[in-house]
């Protein structure tokens, strides 16, 4: 009789990979190659208002293109609110799993809407991975750790507000969205500089190129709700970029410890130096590590 040879089976969840404001599924497009020569199986999706679901301000493509217009125009994507946003991600996450779990990587403040999709069916996520992504999950808004002036109340992350707060090209309250301008060349610059310090010069002025100019002002103005008995019980992981930009270290850092406090488990911390953008400059060693959420 045959000698029966005992292996470990190793089970790769499907790996759901959610862009941040103004980028859209394109941004993850050197990462899924990478996980699929891991074996990991993954998907980009995109955020209501963001990618084929992105719908521009008219005034951005008038001629001659009116300052003005640009920047009191109101914004189709105004409506949408972290509780729609996190509808339509679960809405994909069970299409994609078939209703089983999966890993959600959740990039910059698409953290926001995971962070409220998982507080609403913590069953459908095989673990939560953060990149460098908002997780307030403290009772505070995004904003609180992202603004210059920041309250009492977040004073000690000692964020200066990243580059962010600058890109800014009209009022949110009357357009009803964080809204950049990226046509305009003055502030191109600042964009790279925001978003992709450390990335290639050409692929940097690709990934510009391809950013949209509204994201819900509600994702950033908004507070999710969350319980140590639902969005506690699921497995956290969080991947740090020590050169951003746009959300400084050592508020990463904060929302790490933030979220320790209502989980049952530890965050498992993964620790990169890079960019805003490591989808873009390290897209290898970004894949080491989701590949090792996944295969947990």
């Amino acid at each position: 009789m045959p000698k029966i040879t005992q292996f470990t089976v190793i089970v790769m969840r499907n790996v759901i990979l959610v862009h941040g404001s103004w980028h859209a599924s394109w941004c993850w497009a050197l990462i899924t190659p990478q996980l699929a020569a891991r074996g990991v199986p993954s998907v980009a999706v995109d955020m209501d208002g963001h990618g084929l679901a992105a719908h521009s301000p008219a005034s951005r493509w008038s001629r001659p293109f009116d300052p003005a217009a640009f920047v009191t125009e109101r914004s189709s994507v105004a409506d949408v609110t972290i509780a729609s946003a996190a509808a339509s991600l679960l809405a994909q996450i069970r299409q994609i799993g078939r209703g089983e779990p999966c890993v959600v990587v959740a990039h910059s403040m698409s953290g926001v809407i995971a962070t409220a999709a998982a507080e609403q069916e913590p069953s459908l996520f095989a673990a939560l991975v953060y990149l460098a992504a908002f997780a307030p999950v403290a009772g505070l808004p995004a904003t609180a750790y992202e603004s210059d002036a920041v309250s009492d109340t977040v004073s000690d992350t000692g964020n200066d507000g990243g580059g962010v707060p600058a890109l800014l090209a009209a009022d949110p309250a009357a357009v009803g969205t964080f809204r950049i301008d990226v046509g305009d060349p003055e502030r191109h610059a600042l964009i790279r500089e925001t978003f992709f310090n450390d990335v290639e010069p050409g692929l940097a002025d690709a990934a510009v190129g391809l950013l949209t100019p509204d994201t819900p002002l509600a994702i950033v103005t908004e507070s999710p709700t969350v319980t140590a008995a639902r969005y506690g019980a699921v497995p956290h992981a969080y991947i740090t970029c020590a050169k951003d930009n746009a959300i400084p270290l050592d508020v990463q850092r904060r929302f790490i410890r933030e979220i320790d406090a209502i989980s049952t488990t530890p965050t498992q911390v993964f620790d990169l130096d890079s960019s805003h953008s490591p989808f873009l400059s390290q897209p290898a060693t970004l894949a080491d590590a989701i590949a090792a959420v996944a295969s947990r």
